[in-house]
């Protein structure tokens, strides 16, 4: 079986973000590249993480991978003479470990949640900006959970509109309108997303009805719901930078 002829890098927490962020990628590549198609997406393109093997790097051990490849003491420093926000130094590190690669990735994306941290996005603009990157950066920042993504994309099926509107009862705002205020920290708190999104989707262990949220409710409706979770922000991202890598129009375009 040939390689694909793009491989995108994956920075992000856990499988269930690189799930989300890289549907949603898939999406808008196959909407916005005339000749591309679902059915072609597998032999077109690669999410990786360090290894061609995995798919993607958890920010957890960046740091790690960072003091194993020898770039302990050349990571630190200002960016354009300002301190790095929350995350500038793991993005660099992570960016500097892709870069390093004997075969580089096209482009690699940075997905994040702000935790109630919002200035985690500075961060990593300030390492994008931070070099001349020999691959497109797309930055993906969910305010402040993931969960927040999946929420704007829920529209309720038969059987799942009483929790619904349970749920709007007990928190006194739609939880899908409102995704954004669901911003406890805290788990199992009363305005945990987490919490909120399993009381919707209950017994779902393979995450398919949260897959069905982000791939089958219309792209539009997901920018026009996303605007304050940060996923319009990332849509716009990877159709401004990512689709143009893969078109062929941007420097590594194959």
């Amino acid at each position: 079986m040939s390689e694909p002829a793009y491989e995108f890098g994956v920075v992000c927490e856990a499988p269930a973000d690189q799930d989300a962020a890289c549907l949603l990628a898939d999406r808008v590549l196959v909407q916005e590249i005339d000749w591309l198609e679902t059915e072609m997406l597998d032999m077109q393109r690669q999410w990786r993480g360090l290894e061609p093997t995995t798919s993607f790097l958890r920010w957890d051990d960046v740091g790690d991978e960072a003091v194993r490849a020898g770039f302990k003491h050349a990571v630190f420093g200002h960016f354009a003479g300002e301190p790095g926000a929350p995350d500038a130094l793991s993005a660099r590190k992570a960016l500097l470990l892709f870069a390093a690669l004997d075969r580089q990735p096209d482009a690699v994306l940075l997905v994040r949640d702000t935790d109630k941290h919002s200035v985690r996005r500075k961060g990593l603009e300030q390492a994008r900006a931070d070099n001349a990157w020999p691959f497109e950066v797309i930055i993906g920042v969910a305010e402040p959970k993931r969960e927040c993504w999946v929420l704007v994309g829920f529209d309720a099926r038969e059987g799942e509109e009483e929790a619904l509107e349970k749920l709007e009862r007990r928190l006194s705002f739609h939880p899908v309108r409102d995704a954004h205020r669901l911003t406890a920290s805290e788990h199992g708190a009363k305005n945990d997303a987490k919490r909120a999104l399993k009381e919707l989707i209950r017994e779902d262990p393979t995450r398919e009805r949260e897959r069905e949220c982000l791939r089958d409710t219309p792209l539009e409706t997901l920018r026009q719901r996303g605007e304050r979770v940060g996923l319009t922000q990332f849509l716009s991202e990877v159709s401004d930078r990512l689709v143009p890598v893969m078109d062929g129009s941007l420097r590594g375009g194959k």
